[in-house]
């Protein structure tokens, strides 16, 4: 009986050693997750809104430069060079301000991008914190999104393999 309590001991401590070992993964798809969101959707609608007010105050220029450009050929002949020649500045100008609109409403630091980030980070946040605490409640060693191909958007450092590969390619990490 000594021999059954023994064996089935180091089975159990066996197997509860294994699981401890094994790593768990999991999956999610932020498109489907935002779609759902009335929230996400709202900022949508914001951001494309203001997107076609602004796209519409720059197509607006573009067709006042076709204009200009237009009206000039069809009076060049009978413009003094000097005439002609501020009636080219005038469009240089239009389409100096065309291209302000443009990066100033949709460049990389421009009026779009900003409104973006005070909309729409949030609530990307809060699905990476959600994430993030699901993982760390379920024990998940990596979430993988698969909404635009897969990518890793939690993963338990403990199974960061990084400085083992350095200290076996010989390279010291001094971690602070």
């Amino acid at each position: 009986m000594k021999y059954l309590i023994c064996v089935f001991s180091f089975f159990l401590l066996g197997s509860s050693s294994l699981k401890a070992q094994q790593q768990r993964y999991g999956f999610v798809d932020t498109a489907y997750i935002l779609d759902h969101m009335p929230d996400y959707k709202s900022a949508q609608d914001q951001l494309n809104e203001s997107s076609a007010k602004w796209q519409s105050e720059i197509e607006a220029v573009y067709l006042e430069i076709k204009s200009l450009h237009a009206k000039l050929r069809k009076d060049q002949v009978f413009l003094s060079p000097e005439l002609k020649t501020k009636k080219e500045k005038e469009i240089l100008e239009r389409e100096a301000l065309a291209q302000k609109l443009q990066n100033k409403y949709f460049g990389q630091e421009g009026l779009l991008y900003k409104k973006r980030q005070d909309l729409v980070r949030p609530i990307q946040d809060d699905i990476y914190d959600t994430i993030k605490e699901i993982a760390k409640a379920g024990n998940y060693g990596m979430i993988i999104d698969k909404a635009n191909g897969p990518t890793i958007i939690y993963s338990n450092n403990k199974f960061d393999l990084s400085d083992k590969v350095l200290y076996k390619l010989g390279i010291r990490v001094n971690k602070q």
